[in-house]
């Protein structure tokens, strides 16, 4: 009687751990195939069928790409001001500020005044991700947009800031003698 009992619950737990998705042979023509002939598209309705039963993310673990765009109040901004609506729209997302250094310093004087700057901006609560692309030249990665322009406000009072670019818009330093327009 035991063994029963066992066999029974046994099978009960195996047939509830099994997956509902199909019947008998009503599989798809690409869920027939052997996992190494999957393509793409097969892998990525294998990946949604796994997912289909998860519980939504909440929106904060969404990707940024997925994350709905945040809520502009019209209101609230000076039509006077493009960059205050700019500023606006990068609330939430991802961008990237390019700072030119002046003179002509080495690589490594270049990333310890850009690691003072990046530590300053820390300390006012603007979290910006640096990273050096030449040896004058570093990217601020912020990944709220609208401290971009708080930080551009530090950065360009800075004496050896030549410029700060956010969104192909160059913003002089203000001790540089020459700054081009870059693209």
């Amino acid at each position: 009687m035991s063994k029963f009992v066992i066999f029974v619950v046994l099978l009960s737990l195996l047939s509830a751990s099994t997956p509902k998705k199909f019947k008998g042979d009503e599989k798809p023509d690409w869920a027939k195939k052997d996992i190494r002939d999957f393509t793409d598209a097969d892998m990525e309705r294998l990946l949604e069928q796994w997912e289909e039963d998860d519980e939504p993310l909440e929106e904060d673990e969404l990707p940024e790409h997925l994350r709905p765009m945040p809520q502009i109040d019209m209101s609230k901004l000076n039509p006077e001001d493009p960059e205050s609506l700019l500023e606006a729209t990068k609330k939430g997302r991802t961008l990237m500020t390019f700072v030119s250094v002046s003179g002509s310093l080495s690589r490594d004087e270049t990333e310890q005044l850009t690691k003072l700057w990046q530590t300053s901006l820390w300390n006012n609560h603007i979290q910006a991700e640096r990273y050096l692309v030449d040896d004058n030249r570093a990217i601020f990665l912020f990944k709220d947009g609208s401290q971009a322009w708080t930080a551009k406000e530090y950065l360009v009072q800075q004496e050896k800031c030549e410029s700060v670019t956010i969104e192909s818009k160059v913003y002089p330093g203000k001790f540089a003698k020459n700054v081009k327009e870059e693209l």
